[in-house]
């Protein structure tokens, strides 16, 4: 007699467990511990048993479809138990085959050898802007069409660099994957030649985590002029144009509010401009103004204290500390900031804000000088961080998007 849901539903457990058949082999076990589908059938003149759920989560249809597809594949002269491990050795193996368990199995292979700085930013790029398109995808079925998709979207944020390194890391998985025996082909390669090119640096500028944080301690061991040094050391923490940095005037900081107001006279856009001020840069601050906070400028002149220190003097202090003007300028440190906090996922917004980029005009300079300033103090501190972990050697934070 056939089983019905009812009768499936009523049935109690007893002091031993006993069976109600379905027929064909197929019947529910009843235990004190719950209710098991088991289909009993013969191969190769051996009894075995086909595991086929519990109930209520497999309900009669479902145990009865399971027994049907059981009894085909016997028909067919294939064990229907040997099936089943081979099919779950085929889930593992893809599980352990796509591209995020592939991509992260690399960066471990990588991370003994990198600093912990190239490390977090390598994995930020898959994190940010790989994975979670592709990185469920068995990594023998993406193509480079579905590559090109997927980096299009970066380049729709205009962060063109960030897009060709999300490329080169990918064609290394890839490369990877290879190696190891899991792929056969390296899409990300035939990328080359589609991306947008990046346009040339107007001013030279470090990006590279790994050599951002080598420069920065150089800076910090730089053995010449002190005001000098302490100008190198701001520099990157407030990403102002130098004439912006040279020119700045002990009576525009706010040590209460921690912010420089750089007024509109000076500045590119004429509007005025806020600049959050982080604990490192206030500490910077701090030291120096023991030495020219009596006089009108925070970084004089070597030669007068009522003049600005040269415009010359921070790109002559890269030099002198071995970075070439193809390699780094004063300038380029705004450079680096953008492309670190777009990296980042960083609102864009704030960003150009800080970096004085947003169009003004008079109407709107006074109102648009605090705006997103809560945001942008955020921001300011937490980049500040990052670059002295980069410095350190310490463990790298990841940046926030403060929405």
């Amino acid at each position: 007699m056939k089983l019905t849901t009812i009768a499936i539903k009523n049935a109690n457990p007893k002091s031993k467990p006993y069976k109600l058949t379905d027929g064909m082999g197929l019947y529910l076990l009843v235990k004190t511990t719950g209710k098991y589908w088991r289909y009993d059938y013969r191969f190769a003149n051996k009894r075995k048993t086909l595991a086929l759920g519990t109930f209520p989560k497999v309900s009669l249809k479902e145990a009865r479809d399971a027994h049907y597809q059981a009894r085909k594949l016997l028909d067919s002269g294939v064990d229907p138990s040997h099936e089943r491990k081979i099919v779950k050795s085929m889930k593992l193996y893809q599980a352990g085959n796509t591209f995020a368990a592939i991509a992260l199995e690399w960066l471990d292979t990588k991370k003994p050898s990198w600093v912990n700085s190239h490390y977090v930013s390598v994995k930020g790029r898959l994190d940010n802007h790989v994975l979670q398109h592709i990185g469920n995808r068995p990594i023998t079925e993406i193509t480079a069409p579905e590559l090109l998709m997927m980096i299009k979207r970066i380049e729709s944020r205009g962060i063109y660099e960030t897009a060709h390194r999300v490329r080169s890391v990918c064609s290394q998985v890839f490369r990877y994957a290879i190696v190891t025996g899991r792929a056969k082909l390296d899409p990300a390669a035939e990328l080359i030649g589609s991306l947008t090119s990046v346009k040339p640096q107007g001013f030279a500028a470090i990006t590279d985590p790994q050599k951002l944080g080598e420069l920065l301690r150089v800076i910090n061991g730089y053995s010449g002029d002190f005001i000098t040094k302490c100008a190198l050391k701001l520099a990157p923490l407030v990403f102002v144009r130098p004439t912006e940095l040279r020119h700045a005037e002990w009576n525009e900081l706010n040590f209460e509010k921690n912010e420089w107001l750089i007024h509109a006279k000076k500045m590119k856009m004429n509007a005025d401009h806020i600049v959050p001020l982080s604990k490192q840069a206030i500490d910077i601050l701090q030291e120096i103004r023991e030495l020219t906070g009596d006089g009108k400028y925070v970084f004089p002149s070597i030669r007068s204290k009522s003049r600005p220190m040269s415009e010359n003097t921070i790109n002559a202090a890269l030099r002198r500390l071995g970075y070439t003007k193809e390699e780094v300028t004063g300038h380029g440190f705004r450079a680096t900031a953008s492309t670190l906090l777009n990296e980042q996922d960083i609102n864009s917004d704030w960003i150009e804000m800080q970096l004085a980029h947003a169009e003004r005009n008079k109407v709107r300079a006074a109102y648009n000088r605090a705006k997103y300033l809560p945001q942008r103090k955020k921001m300011m501190q937490e980049y500040s961080d990052y670059l002295y972990s980069l410095r350190d050697g310490a463990e790298v934070i990841e940046l926030k998007d403060f929405s």
